[in-house]
């Protein structure tokens, strides 16, 4: 916690993480924050103003700006409170950062040209188009090895022009910076331009756990990290649902891998059979159809299970020259799949209004018109439909 004074308040508007409308609020200044502004690749602090809760922290130039959603009256004294759950995260994973990023370039040369702070994961771009499964390893043993050394970190700052700031690893000041430099070090390893939080000692990051490598932009590739708390999270989760599992599958956790397969190979062979009855339905339905003696002008059929193949077997078994088939698959309270089949006049009119009754959308050709319905209930409007056009076409019929 920390006391400050508010200098200035004004309305403004903040355009939410994950997208949508913008919320209304105020930007706030105060005298002197805790509050860190996003930056240098770590996201911002939280916290509040009073009772006021803090929902962004931005900077602009010097000053850090606070977005809250009630005003606060310029020259106020207030209490700042700090999300400090979210802060030591962030020192955790910002300063493994640093320490990975040092010894990568250490034993192997790769530079670091950008990392992320994800809200679960770390990314660190490498400058190296591969980073092998032995160099992970190997780097993974050697930043835990530092952890269990208990390396100090400490903060500095320079002057803007002292000669010693040439001498530290940094990927460029922001072209809006004003008064010193901040050096975090970390004794014996590593020196760094950074404004962002970290922790005192190595030993309060835990450990390291190295995820593993992705793919990046040309030439470089990503390294995924977790840090303390987020190993001891991931751990967590992955205990549980291995404990799901188990349950569910009957056996040990060694057996996991293997009992999948086999479900996956039952699941494939059911499918398979599942496809051969269901030609062997279409075929049959399709037959029972033809050697009816009714007028066969008009068919229609709903059938919860089934695919597109399964509706153009029917069509294809019946033929199309004199019949108008309209075939749906799928809940009828539901989305679903359609076909409209006949001749090619009857269908390239009547296919889109089908669509439209439905609540779909479709496309078609050479006297078939198929797609997906949003309204399989529409379905009794859509055959009303067909029925009108076969009596305009044959009157008296």
């Amino acid at each position: 916690q920390f006391t400050t004074r508010v200098v200035s308040c004004r309305a403004a508007e903040l355009r939410p993480e994950g997208g949508g409308e913008p919320v209304r609020g105020f930007q706030v200044v105060l005298e002197d924050t805790i509050l860190f502004p996003e930056g240098g690749g770590q996201p911002d602090d939280r916290g509040l103003i009073g009772d006021v809760p803090v929902l962004r922290v931005t900077r602009r130039g010097p000053e850090a700006v606070h977005f809250v959603p009630a005003a606060l009256e310029p020259g106020a004294e207030v209490l700042l409170s700090l999300d400090w759950e979210r802060r030591f995260d962030h020192m955790q994973q910002h300063s493994g950062q640093h320490l990975i990023s040092a010894i990568a370039e250490e034993m192997f040369g790769f530079k670091t040209t950008s990392w992320e702070l994800g809200h679960q994961r770390g990314v660190i771009e490498l400058d190296t188009p591969v980073v092998t499964a032995e160099q992970v390893e190997a780097l993974e043993k050697s930043v835990n090895e530092k952890i269990r050394d208990r390396v100090p970190v400490t903060v500095r700052e320079l002057a803007a022009d002292d000669p010693e700031v040439e001498t530290v690893r940094s990927r460029g000041l922001p072209d809006d910076h004003v008064g010193p430099v901040r050096v975090v070090d970390i004794e014996g390893i590593d020196s760094n331009l950074c404004c962002g939080t970290h922790v005192s000692n190595l030993s309060d990051l835990q450990v390291i756990k190295l995820l593993g490598v992705e793919k990046g932009k040309k030439n470089k590739t990503n390294l995924v990290f977790l840090v303390g708390n987020r190993v001891l999270k991931s751990i967590k989760q992955s205990h549980s649902t291995e404990k799901a599992l188990t349950s569910l599958l009957k056996n040990g956790p060694g057996e996991h891998i293997e009992a999948v397969k086999r479900l996956q190979s039952s699941v494939k062979l059911l499918q398979k059979n599942n496809l051969n009855l269901l030609r062997d339905i279409a075929v049959l339905i399709a037959r029972d159809f033809k050697n009816k003696p009714a007028p066969k002008q008009l068919f229609v059929l709903h059938r919860k299970e089934g695919d597109s193949e399964f509706m153009n077997i029917i069509a294809n078994e019946i033929g199309t020259e004199e019949t108008l088939l309209f075939l749906t698959v799928g809940d009828e309270k539901e989305a679903g799949l359609f076909l409209l089949a006949g001749p090619v006049d009857a269908v390239e009119n009547l296919g889109p209004r089908v669509a439209e009754l439905l609540s779909g959308k479709g496309a078609g050709k050479h006297g078939r018109f198929q797609g997906k319905a949003a309204k399989m209930s529409q379905r009794g409007e859509v055959q009303a439909l067909l029925q009108e056009f076969i009596s305009h076409q044959n009157p008296g019929a």
